[in-house]
């Protein structure tokens, strides 16, 4: 079974465009779970533009699902993650000025910095996931820098998926098939939405969670918070 995480960064983008706590980003991640939602992503950003540290700290211990906390392991984010102990942290490489994830690790380049960091958060019990483009030898660097899992930045497939589904999804089955035959887990994230979401799967059902969060929000302006995430775990398990 592939889990559904629900990103709410962009419910605490809404919320902090008015000051105040509506809406409450705690409640809403409570809405995700008890609507099906198998987890709950938030990435912290130094700025706070979106999720703040205070959300982390107050949804760790209301939440019954796993919490995954996503971000560029500076100092303060490595702290931060080691006082909360989520059951998952997603290493990205983004700088503090980027918009939004848009690329993945060279895990070969940075070897020897990711393998300090996963053995740091292993050594907490958190579970490690490292952000990669669909490219077998940075998810070969992944399994050697000792990541328990592999996220494939999917941006690629989702911008390709209307013009020509088959190449579109070739090279995550081919990084995803390697990521297998290496004993890692496989998370994928970025862009997926109703559209592309079940052919991925189709083809790639052995993944073990697919975190979105822009989509899943946009879709739930029309159809409703509870039908959307009704929705989306159908695509991931018909």
């Amino acid at each position: 079974m592939t889990n559904l995480s629900v990103n709410i960064n962009k419910i605490a983008t809404l919320r902090n465009a008015r000051g105040g706590d509506n809406p409450n980003v705690l409640r809403v991640a409570l809405d995700c779970e008890r609507f099906g939602a198998q987890g709950i992503t938030v990435h912290p950003r130094p700025d706070e533009r979106h999720i703040r540290r205070q959300d982390v700290f107050d949804l760790r211990p209301a939440l019954t699902t796993e919490l995954n906390i996503e971000g560029y392991p500076s100092p303060e984010f490595i702290e931060l993650v080691q006082q909360v102990v989520p059951a998952q942290v997603t290493l990205v490489p983004d700088s503090p000025e980027q918009l939004t994830s848009n690329h993945g690790w060279d895990t070969k380049k940075h070897f020897d910095f990711l393998s300090k960091v996963v053995a740091d958060f292993q050594e907490k019990g958190i579970r490690v996931s490292i952000f990669v483009d669909a490219d077998p030898e940075m998810v070969d660097y992944a399994a050697k820098a000792g990541a328990d899992r592999v996220e494939l930045y999917t941006e690629p497939y989702a911008a390709e998926y209307p013009i020509d589904r088959e190449a579109a999804i070739a090279p995550f089955v081919r990084a995803g098939e390697r990521a297998k035959q290496l004993g890692l887990g496989l998370n994928m994230g970025h862009d997926l939405s109703l559209e592309n979401l079940a052919y991925m799967h189709q083809r790639m059902p052995y993944v073990d969670e697919c975190s979105i969060g822009h989509a899943l929000v946009c879709d739930a302006l029309y159809l409703g918070l509870e039908e959307t995430i009704r929705r989306y775990r159908a695509c991931l398990n018909p």
